[in-house]
């Protein structure tokens, strides 16, 4: 797999925290929508179009944001799996 660590969008012109909003979780500027509630939409399967319908403060680049500043916080630390698998990360 080839790993590439351009990035495509500048994540911190989108994502603030502010420990007054959201209880100070990452979101996305401007908005009380936290970076977290949007991947849960994606992973929920949820689309492009039904986030930027539901959610008409959000853009698509706000959303590519999202998903950038979450790349760049997994690739900094280890992730404890919620797994009894061997071989999880903690």
């Amino acid at each position: 797999m080839l790993r590439t660590r351009q990035r495509v969008v500048d994540w911190a012109r989108h994502i603030e925290i502010d420990p007054a909003i959201a209880f100070g979780k990452p979101r996305v500027r401007g908005t009380r929508i936290a970076a977290e509630f949007i991947l849960d939409l994606y992973a929920a399967g949820w689309t492009d179009e039904q986030v930027l319908k539901s959610y008409p403060t959000l853009t698509r680049e706000s959303i590519r944001a999202v998903f950038a500043y979450a790349a760049e916080c997994v690739s900094e630390k280890q992730i404890s799996l919620r797994s009894n698998a061997p071989n999880h990360v903690e």
